[in-house]
């Protein structure tokens, strides 16, 4: 009876093994395994009209919010954050509703991240005050005794100039960002109305909806720090979760 349960068994060890021998039907078969593989993920792709659910209240980044994006991704900020919420009951308790592929299609590149040294930033806007997120940036462990994150303070310090931020949104625009004309036209107005709430700041809402308008920095001058605040006050902000309901066919 032994005999007759692993002669079967030493069949299949010897053919796996001539298959391990020979480089040319071992680059064949993985050639055929992954072919095979590659057209099951990728075939069904063209038969959608689109790969990403379209979701009430996500835009565009407002002028301000994309320069303090920018400045996010400069200062390597991805490296200890990730903005992405697994859909699993301990992200979702920690940290709020997982997150949509919709949230970060306007995203060049996105910044999902795999590290999370610090927390996760995709549910950070409006959790903490402009005030708090400033003394953040300029000493974290003032908030957060146990905090490895290295200060920002030069950001308090360092202007902000407007001087290329159509060209900014004209490159978004080439890469698939809806950006309009007339938004690139009021760029640089958009740009410091934003950070100013004594401005005429009604066109920046009405362009860019549910974007924060503040003294960000509490400084007459607009700085780096007035951006990535901006940026990080709009962070999980655009959808309203009460009301999103999946779509089921998906």
């Amino acid at each position: 009876m032994a005999n007759t349960e692993t002669k079967p068994r030493r069949t299949i060890l010897s053919r796996h093994a001539l298959i391990e021998r020979s480089a040319t039907l071992l680059f064949t078969f993985s050639l055929l395994v992954v072919t095979v593989g590659g057209i099951v993920e990728i075939a069904p792709l063209f038969y959608l009209e689109n790969t990403i659910e379209d979701v009430d209240g996500v835009r565009p980044y407002s002028p301000l919010e994309l320069a303090g994006r920018d400045i996010y991704i400069r200062e390597g900020c991805y490296v200890c954050h990730s903005q992405m919420i697994r859909p699993m009951r301990d992200e979702v308790e920690r940290y709020g509703h997982y997150s949509l592929a919709a949230e970060s299609k306007y995203d060049h590149p996105f910044q999902w991240g795999s590290k999370r040294t610090g927390p996760d930033l995709a549910r950070v806007g409006g959790r903490y005050s402009d005030a708090w997120h400033v003394d953040h940036f300029i000493n974290p462990q003032s908030v957060v005794p146990e905090s490895v994150m290295p200060k920002y303070a030069f950001l308090l310090d360092t202007k902000l100039d407007d001087a290329l931020i159509e060209d900014l949104l004209k490159t978004h625009r080439f890469v698939g960002v809806p950006y309009t004309d007339e938004m690139i036209a009021a760029a640089k107005a958009d740009f410091r109305a934003q950070a100013d709430p004594d401005a005429d700041w009604d066109g920046v809402v009405e362009r860019y909806p549910g974007a924060v308008v503040a003294n960000f920095d509490g400084q007459p001058e607009l700085t780096e720090m007035d951006a990535l605040i901006a940026y990080m006050q709009m962070l999980g902000t655009l959808v309203d979760f009460s009301t999103f309901v999946p779509d089921a066919s998906r």
